[in-house]
């Protein structure tokens, strides 16, 4: 009878330890070596990611939308119904705003344009008068009131020659005038320089034509001239050298017009 070999110790269970060691340690560094951290996105191979310039999945910003252009700054104090009484195409407009209904005097001021589209330009201020008892929406002969509205200007003239205008201008001796203002002043050299007022009147004509398409009840003679220092019967005056200066920059290829009347009545 043999006697058995003594048999050998097997080993499998530190092999089977050391192979949990290294997967113990793997875990510590946040899985396997080569995987991803935990927590970190994955991607497909191949799919486009995020662009640098981080434009969105839906495609590029829209851009903003364009600014309208700001519409032209308006005269002021002129209110919306007188606004619309003047003709669309005009670039000149002289404007008489009277102190009050009642008032005879006023200031005026010259505003020019290049075209529909822009803004109005303003002379400075000028003092003026007007007719001694203020403004009227419907003129009389005799009632001593300017009539409020909107006019076209498209004739001068006067006693003297003019220092320049493009007006057709009526150069006359009829223009002189003799007497006293209502405040006793001279009148000589009033009518020096005058435009005419296209109120009552065929527009074109002398400022001396006396037609009178309203009738010769509704008054008519109403001019632009030169101050006297007081209120008058119903035109509009301005000092000498105003006139001559209103006179150089009136230009009838701009439609000119006066709107004139008290402070109330041209802001309605």
């Amino acid at each position: 009878m043999s006697v058995p070999r003594p048999s050998v110790p097997l080993r499998l269970p530190y092999v089977v330890c050391a192979v949990f060691v290294l997967l113990l340690a793997a875990c510590g560094t946040g899985g396997v070596v080569g995987s991803r951290e935990r927590g970190a996105p994955t991607r497909t191979a191949g799919a486009p990611g995020p662009s640098a310039g981080g434009a969105s999945a839906a495609g590029p910003a829209a851009a903003p939308p364009r600014a309208s252009p700001a519409p032209p700054r308006e005269i002021p104090a002129l209110g919306p119904r007188t606004r619309a009484a003047i003709p669309a195409g005009t670039r000149q407009v002289f404007v008489v705003t009277g102190e009050s209904p009642d008032s005879s005097r006023s200031t005026a001021v010259l505003y020019t344009r290049d075209g529909p589209a822009a803004d109005w330009r303003a002379t400075a201020p000028w003092a003026a008068h007007n007719a001694l008892n203020g403004w009227t929406a419907e003129h009389w002969e005799g009632d001593l009131r300017s009539p409020v509205g909107v006019y076209t200007l498209t004739a001068a003239g006067g006693r003297l020659d003019p220092p320049s205008t493009a007006f057709p201008y009526d150069l006359s001796p009829d223009f002189t005038v003799e007497g006293e203002g209502f405040h006793g002043e001279p009148l000589e050299g009033s009518f020096d320089y005058v435009i005419a007022i296209d109120y009552n009147r065929l527009p074109g004509t002398s400022p001396l034509d006396h037609t009178r398409p309203l009738g010769t009840e509704r008054g008519g003679g109403i001019w632009i001239h030169v101050d006297h220092g007081g209120p008058t019967q119903g035109c509009v005056s301005i000092s000498e050298d105003r006139m001559k200066e209103l006179l150089s920059l009136l230009d009838p290829a701009k439609d000119p017009v006066v709107v004139m009347g008290d402070a109330a009545s041209l802001g309605g």
